[in-house]
């Protein structure tokens, strides 16, 4: 009775201090633990208040612009994030070395955080390489945001796939094996990434529409800027300030009117007419002459056609006062001819691109003389302008020449009638 008694004492001391044990290393796992934030905790620290603020100064110190991007876009300051999840990832196993499940858990956590925040650097690091890329020139003639998207979507794609074979302990191969026979599905899912960036590819190769170009397209109300071009949308700042965004394989499919050309030839057309009363229309008499010779654009006109149809009618034996035979100039001739030498003679003007004063075929509203040339002035401001005091000045000189402007009978015409 007395050896039980001593062996159950025995037992019990034993059993004390095993649980004495077992206390003492939980307690040295929360010390190590508390250890491990402490020091994480300073290594973010010293990370973003002493390196980080180092390497700013730095940056902000030197003369380059493209490195001060990289701040704004806070690339460093998420890779300063790094620091603990570093620590964390190397002394974790000290705190946990008798429990692999908790070591190769707090493994995986610090591994896929780290894998995070490398993603959002990167990401940080795409962004900031837009904003360099858009300083230069050539980023309205190729932008590039639609690629850096489809970078990004990829890099989120591969990132979440390498994260669940961290949490379900399968290798990668095995989720892109799986992918197959969710080709379809994913197709649908994205369906307008993948039809962007293929139209995206064909708009900036084929250079059909650029950051900066004045575009129209009736059917979707679009009548403006292009203000950005992404890989699912293109934005349109339209001239009432409203903005409009378009698939870019809408831009493919239809068609689009793109104005660039017109800015990059230097020269914005016009292209109106003036309707003459045919009834005004007639043979210049001598005193129509003598009155045309003291307009300064067409006098020495004057002389070199009438000296040319003189010529005309002498070799032919006709007589000038002949109004069936003979060749004789037209009131509404030597009005063309003005406007010609008008046009030639105004600064704004641009004699190197198409310079055609016409008729049209006369039609119930009288005779069109059509003036088709080029400003060298695209603004359209200034272009209104233009085309407005040309025409201010060809409506007002038209009764000088005999001419009557036509025009569709008013109340004040039929009042002057019934006098």
């Amino acid at each position: 009775m007395v050896k039980i008694l001593i062996v159950e004492k025995y037992l019990e001391h034993v059993r004390n201090i095993d649980y004495l044990q077992k206390s003492i290393d939980i307690g040295l796992d929360v010390g190590l633990l508390i250890g491990i934030f402490i020091l994480a905790f300073i290594a973010n620290y010293i990370a973003k208040h002493f390196i980080l603020r180092a390497i700013e100064h730095v940056i902000h110190s030197s003369e380059t612009e493209w490195d001060d991007v990289l701040i704004k876009r806070k690339v460093l300051r998420r890779l300063s994030h790094l620091a603990p999840a570093i620590v964390f990832y190397f002394l974790i196993p000290l705190a946990f070395k008798g429990s692999h499940t908790i070591e190769t858990v707090s493994h995986r956590l610090a591994l896929i955080y780290m894998l995070l925040v490398g993603l959002f650097a990167i990401d940080a690091f795409l962004n900031a390489l837009m904003d360099i890329y858009r300083s230069f020139e050539i980023s309205k003639q190729v932008p590039i945001r639609s690629m850096v998207q489809v970078i990004k979507l990829i890099l989120y794609f591969l990132a979440a796939i390498v994260m669940l074979s961290m949490i379900l302990g399968k290798s990668p191969a095995f989720f892109v094996g799986g992918l197959g026979a969710m080709a379809a599905v994913l197709m649908l899912i994205f369906k307008d990434p993948i039809l962007g960036l293929a139209a995206g590819i064909q708009l900036s190769s084929n250079k059909m529409v650029q950051i900066g170009d004045w575009i129209e397209m009736p059917k979707y109300g679009v009548d403006g800027d292009v203000i950005e071009i992404s890989l699912t949308t293109v934005k349109v700042r339209n001239f009432d300030k409203t903005i409009i965004t378009v698939p870019p394989y809408a831009m493919v499919s239809d068609a689009f009117k793109n104005w660039r050309g017109m800015k990059e030839s230097g020269g914005r057309r016009i292209k109106r007419a003036i309707n003459i009363d045919i009834s005004s229309i007639k043979f210049c008499d001598e005193e129509m002459l003598d009155r045309f010779r003291n307009i300064k654009y067409i006098s020495q006109y004057i002389d070199e056609k009438k000296k040319e149809l003189e010529e005309f009618n002498k070799e032919r034996k006709l007589d000038d006062t002949d109004l069936v035979n003979a060749r004789r100039m037209t009131n509404v001739g030597t009005f063309r001819a003005y406007i010609i030498e008008y046009l030639r003679d105004h600064p704004k003007i641009t004699k190197d691109l198409t310079f055609l004063v016409r008729q049209l075929d006369p039609d119930p509203h009288g005779l069109p003389i059509q003036i088709y040339v080029f400003t060298n002035d695209t603004d359209w401001i200034r272009y209104e302008g233009i085309q407005a005091d040309i025409f201010d000045h060809i409506l007002a000189i038209v009764p000088q020449f005999d001419l009557k402007v036509f025009q569709n009978p008013t109340g004040s015409d039929f009042k002057a009638l019934a006098r």
